[in-house]
């Protein structure tokens, strides 16, 4: 995928609505921005959340603070902390993250 042109823009997040987000357990508070087809978040999950679907969109997740577990379909558990990135392609490997204390993501897909 090719980022398109357009001109260079900043924002703060403060500015960004948050929307809530129920989960299986606990919730999750997105602030999206969309740029053309790629949306940009900063997402927060609950202490006790878990998502409530298996998600089958690529992202690129960059974890602020907290942790989280990712489990993928297949059996794997993938454990993030604060400081760590993951990336997976659309309709690559099926994924639902969890965060027993809450965390603070930035997500690009």
């Amino acid at each position: 995928m090719k980022i398109s042109q357009h001109p260079f823009k900043t924002f703060t997040w403060k500015g960004i609505e948050k929307v809530k987000y129920k989960g299986e357990k606990g919730f999750a508070t997105w602030q999206t921005i969309m740029m053309d087809e790629i949306r940009i978040r900063i997402v927060e999950y609950s202490a006790g959340y878990r998502a409530d679907h298996w998600c089958n969109k690529g992202h690129v997740i960059y974890c602020i603070k907290g942790r989280m577990k990712t489990e993928l379909q297949g059996g794997r558990i993938v454990k993030m902390k604060k400081g760590m990135t993951y990336h997976v392609g659309d309709d690559s490997e099926a994924h639902r993250s969890s965060s027993k204390k809450g965390c603070k993501l930035f997500i690009v897909d």
